[in-house]
């Protein structure tokens, strides 16, 4: 890891200052490697027809969700289950967020319960930032705001490594509503440091208000880059987040922006599509395309239990270090 203190993805002996996953920002490329290296045992263990092992048995894991979700809390909940682990979920629809009760103080009474780690999803960027300090237990960005979403990025890694064999070189469009999206910024930090090249596609009102930083490339046009690239990653029209207000209208955008079968034709043999779902079938991806052998967009989400396993590891296992946690799975 990059030096300093920080957070990130690590192994700490218990009794030790915990750790978080909190922004792909804070892993540079051996760390990202890690991760995905131990997944791989992880990936293992999920096809088993038992899919258990006891490596994080007495380790309690809440889930805090002020957002719903489908694929991240359902992933995290299964990888903790096959970890062995004993999990809570938090429901702010019956709870006393309805009271009134501040984030803080939710926070804070869940921690005085004696949990291990939790898992915060929020609209509100840096709020798991925040809870890492309000609370004695590894906390997990499971997205905030339109801020990050490093777990995703970690398992679109790891499903684009493995079917594309690595990825230095390989070149990763990412299409569509970057603006509204806190997976593309993950995204962007995570490819970028595994040593692809991004380029980033959309109509200006849909990109973010400022790109410094960026290490991308941007085009308007969506056509120019169907032979040139290895991923087309694909992002939902976050309505809920006004995005349609972006844009003329999703008829515009579907045909500026949408990969129809005419362009997935274009794509190359062994093109990538990918999505974090969920989609907006016949806005950013037709039907049919999204059925398309070279579209692993399901792969991504049991590739998600998988990788969510080794972050839960490295965050609350036993104090081993990377390669000998991976061989412990293993075997």
């Amino acid at each position: 890891m990059r030096g300093g203190a920080r957070s990130g993805a690590g192994v700490t002996p218990r009794g030790a200052p915990r750790r978080h996953l909190l922004s792909i920002e804070d892993l540079d490329r051996p760390d990202l490697e890690r991760v995905l290296d131990l997944t791989d045992s992880f990936a293992e263990v999920s096809r088993r027809r038992i899919p258990r092992v006891p490596a994080l048995r007495g380790k309690t894991v809440v889930w805090l969700f002020y957002e719903d979700s489908t694929r991240t809390r359902l992933s995290f909940e299964a990888a903790a289950k096959q970890l062995s682990a004993d999990t809570v979920n938090f429901s702010v629809g019956s709870s006393s967020v309805n009271k009134g009760e501040s984030v803080r103080d939710t926070v804070q009474t869940i921690g005085a319960m004696g949990i291990d780690a939790i898992v915060v999803r929020h609209s509100c960027a840096g709020v798991p930032h925040r809870v890492a300090e309000w609370i004695d237990a590894s906390v997990v960005n499971a997205g905030d705001g339109r801020h990050e979403h490093p777990t995703q990025a970690l398992l679109d890694l790891y499903t684009a490594r493995t079917r594309l064999g690595g990825l230095d070189g390989a070149r990763v469009a990412i299409v569509g509503d970057i603006r509204h999206s806190r997976v593309a910024r993950s995204d962007v930090l995570a490819f970028t440091a595994m040593g692809a090249e991004v380029v980033l596609v959309a109509p200006g009102p849909l990109l973010p208000a400022s790109l410094e930083g960026w290490p991308v490339a941007v085009t308007h046009d969506f056509d120019s880059v169907l032979g040139d690239i290895d991923v087309c990653y694909l992002l939902r029209m976050q309505l809920e987040r006004e995005a349609g207000a972006s844009v003329p209208s999703l008829r515009e955008f579907r045909s500026e922006y949408g990969l129809d079968a005419a362009r997935a034709d274009r794509l190359g043999a062994d093109a990538l599509i990918m999505h974090p779902g969920p989609m907006n079938r016949g806005v950013e991806i037709d039907g049919d395309v999204a059925d398309r052998p070279n579209a692993v967009i399901t792969e991504q989400v049991a590739n998600g239990v998988a990788v969510r396993m080794a972050v839960l590891f490295l965050l609350l296992g036993s104090g081993m270090d990377l390669a000998e946690g991976a061989r412990t799975v293993a075997g």
